[in-house]
């Protein structure tokens, strides 16, 4: 059914659509992802049975051409330790290479020490605005920020000769890496503040009602199961925008941390105490004689991007909006989800 209040309000505020059944307009129909059944994966208790079990993954996938996505970070690095050497590696750069610098050269680093070709793939304001409408008509929907510099990537590396890409998302969700919504036991009331992006009656002139998906992880009177939360949905909201971005290019890809699963209970304290994704970084000093790198989400410089943007002028916004106060990564989202809405009115 049509429901293009609920649709807004829930990308503003989850950065996908939430409900299968409500779209935007006639005619057009979200796409969802669906996570890896549980039966379909690898469960693993230690570095030592992540490694196994990644090395499986690489070698059913050996008679591809594989590239990597490589950042400076430490879930991507891990996984270039198990590329055949002389393969491909892309990493994104902005602004001449002046945005995160220290995270080039990490990842020049880490294609020397593997011996993989490194690929430069420069992004700028033009290449996301020429890219962005071909995957909010594939998707169905306004799209997440990344999706425009990946599917430039993959549509770079099919010219290369790639026949799939690797890339090291599903670390984060799989071992812990959001690190920040598991730092404390949140009420309902905070846990719901701290996991929307924007608030859509802060936003919208006709808000919908997003807090009922809330109410399904709450517990009790004013407890919230967060585990629970962000397996299911930060999760799938994640995913989505890779398998968005490769599959409009058209680009076979493989996480190998996604189709791994934990056989024992993510160790919450010890993600506490500083070792978000422990597994992880353990595997990491066994492939690495060098520190573990920062914790960085990938970079894409949304603050810059909107720097001056005025802010939407549709109707469906309100007109009190102080864009001073916003994110530039909230800011995609009003921006996005404006671009979309003029998109489907010229269908």
């Amino acid at each position: 059914m049509v429901d293009k209040e609920f649709c807004m309000s829930s990308f503003l505020a989850l950065r996908y659509i939430e409900n299968d059944d409500k779209e935007f307009c006639e005619g057009i129909k979200h796409q969802r992802y669906r996570q890896i059944p549980l039966e379909q994966k690898y469960f693993i208790n230690s570095a030592l049975t992540a490694d196994i079990a990644i090395r499986n993954q690489f070698h059913l996938v050996s008679n591809e051409k594989l590239g990597i996505l490589l950042s400076g970070g430490m879930d991507s690095s891990v996984l270039a330790s198990y590329m055949p050497k002389g393969s491909d590696a892309y990493t994104f750069r902005f602004l001449g290479g002046k945005f995160q610098p220290d995270e080039l050269e990490r990842a020049e680093y880490f294609a020397k020490y593997n011996g993989l070709n490194l690929h430069y793939i420069d992004i700028d304001w033009n290449i996301v605005e020429s890219t962005v409408d071909t995957l909010m008509k594939s998707k169905g929907a306004p799209v997440h920020s990344i999706e425009p510099q990946i599917y430039y990537a993959a549509k770079q590396a099919q010219k290369d000769g790639i026949t799939m890409m690797v890339v090291g998302d599903g670390a984060d969700y799989i071992f812990g890496g959001m690190d920040g919504l598991l730092s404390k036991d949140w009420t309902f009331e905070e846990y719901y503040k701290r996991s929307i992006y924007l608030e859509p009656e802060e936003i919208l002139v006709k808000p919908a009602d997003v807090r009922y998906l809330f109410e399904r992880y709450r517990i009790g009177k004013n407890s919230v199961d967060y585990i629970r939360f962000y397996n299911e949905i930060v999760t799938d909201e994640s995913y989505a925008s890779y398998e968005n971005a490769f599959h409009t290019a058209g680009m076979p890809f493989i996480d190998p941390y996604e189709k791994l699963a934990l056989s024992v209970p993510l160790d919450i304290e010890r993600i506490r105490k500083g070792e978000s994704k422990y597994i992880v970084r353990e595997l990491f000093g066994m492939k690495y004689p060098v520190p573990v790198p920062q914790k960085l989400p990938m970079p894409r410089p949304v603050d810059t991007y909107f720097a001056d943007w005025k802010g939407p002028v549709r109707p469906e916004f309100r007109k009190d909006l102080d864009m001073k106060k916003y994110s530039g990564n909230q800011k995609w989202l009003m921006y996005c989800l404006e671009r979309f809405l003029n998109l489907i009115e010229q269908k």
